[in-house]
């Protein structure tokens, strides 16, 4: 395609990915919905639900203070970075040794993720992301020159990273292991005790383990993991510190139902925040100031806990309701979080080509696993015993962002695929 531009673009840009929510997206303009049959999008990890009133509320009392209208801290409210140290102790135990001074408010997750990669390593150096990767990190490290060494997870355990299988990947260039639990794309839970395994292995080989939970809020089993708690796990009993190596990343937006207003974390060590001061001041200056406030107003994080906890339930359930109505032949690889990782039942097709024809035919966004990895696939998966042809089978579908009814309607349609897109399954 020709360009209107006297000048070259980036290296970066040019050799990242576009977008895969609005490549997806674009493929339902196709199709054409009526009153009966909508379109149904099961495609990005966003809330189903808005923020509780007492939120909104709070959010509107902020907004309109001429005061929130200023700049804050790079790294944040004062009283949100304490409000929610304090709070996160309802998640990771009364124990856990977390304080102000351990956390950077960020305009979003992946603003945290960039800032902190930023921080660990230079162009040319590597970062190792489990795989089907969540795509985000893979084109922020792209962006920066910072190479992804990919850690291939096998589908017949639940797509949970080995350790022994990411040792073999580091290396004097390897900087930081970046993990997603619950994950994105898979739903895979990483237990607290794989969790714990991949802290000593960063510690072992003096890198980060990045550790983004997102979803931290969605899982059955609490503490997601002990890595805060002193004296908790098997690294600690060498006098070890989660602030030597462990890099907590968070999103207010799944657990709050507010992703428009852009809050993300940092949880490190103080020795690292002084540095990612830097990255910040320079990418965002400072967090939107009326949601922190808003967050920050005295009781309301353990109001909006049980909020959370319900949202929890009812993911639950939906998660049920599509395992219970997935036509004969679509296998669950892993489920949790927002999402299902499920692989379709007929042989040679792409899940980028049925994504596509399930959005423009039968009204149907899902993302398919070629958008969470790289277009090189083959000799690796091999030497784990898993096929292309398998592994390109996979599609990510979202459960947090339509209603029960809606599921079941998108687990109607996939039944349909036989008799109105003519595949047949194996």
């Amino acid at each position: 395609m020709s360009s209107s531009l006297s000048f070259r673009l980036s290296r970066g840009v040019l050799s990242t990915i576009s977008p895969p929510i609005p490549h997806a997206k674009s493929w339902g303009v196709g199709y054409k919905p009526t009153k009966t049959r909508p379109l149904l999008d099961m495609s990005q990890g966003v809330p189903g639900t808005p923020p509780s009133k007492v939120l909104l509320d709070a959010l509107s009392h902020s907004s309109s203070s001429p005061g929130s209208s200023g700049y804050c801290h790079v790294l944040g409210e004062h009283t949100l970075r304490s409000a929610f140290a304090e709070e996160m102790k309802t998640v990771y135990g009364p124990d856990i040794d977390v304080t102000q001074d351990d956390i950077a408010i960020t305009a979003g997750c992946n603003m945290a993720f960039v800032a902190t990669v930023m921080c660990l390593a230079d162009p040319g150096d590597e970062i190792i992301l489990p795989v089907p990767w969540y795509f985000n990190h893979q084109m922020s490290l792209n962006l920066l020159g910072i190479k992804t060494v990919p850690l291939y997870t096998r589908a017949n355990e639940g797509f949970l990273p080995s350790t022994s299988d990411c040792e073999k990947l580091i290396n004097p260039r390897t900087k930081a292991i970046a993990l997603v639990t619950p994950n994105n794309p898979t739903g895979a839970i990483y237990s607290p005790d794989l969790v714990s395994k991949f802290a000593e292995l960063a510690q072992k080989h003096k890198i980060a383990l990045v550790l983004d939970e997102t979803y931290r809020d969605f899982v059955d089993i609490m503490p997601p993991h002990t890595l805060f708690s002193p004296f908790q796990t098997e690294v600690s009993k060498s006098s070890w510190s989660w602030r030597f190596n462990v890099i907590h990343l968070f999103s207010f937006s799944k657990s709050y139902c507010f992703p428009g207003h852009r809050l993300g974390l940092i949880a490190a060590s103080p020795d690292l925040l002084k540095h990612v001061t830097t990255t910040l001041d320079c990418l965002q200056i400072c967090a939107p100031r009326p949601p922190q406030l808003a967050l920050a107003s005295p009781g309301l994080l353990p109001i909006l806990r049980q909020s959370i906890q319900a949202s929890a339930q009812s993911l639950k359930i939906r998660h049920n309701i599509f395992r219970t109505h997935l036509p004969p032949g679509w296998t669950i690889g892993s489920q949790g979080g927002y999402f299902a990782f499920v692989r379709h039942p007929f042989v040679g097709i792409p899940a980028i080509t049925l994504c596509q024809r399930l959005a423009e035919e039968l009204g149907v966004l899902a993302l398919p696993m070629q958008f969470f990895c790289d277009d090189s696939v083959g000799s690796e998966l091999e030497s784990l015993g898993q096929s292309k042809m398998d592994w390109e089978r996979w599609i990510r579908f979202s459960v947090a962002n339509v209603s029960d009814d809606m599921v079941k309607q998108v687990c109607g349609r996939l039944h349909e695929c036989e008799q109105y897109l003519g595949l047949t399954a194996e």
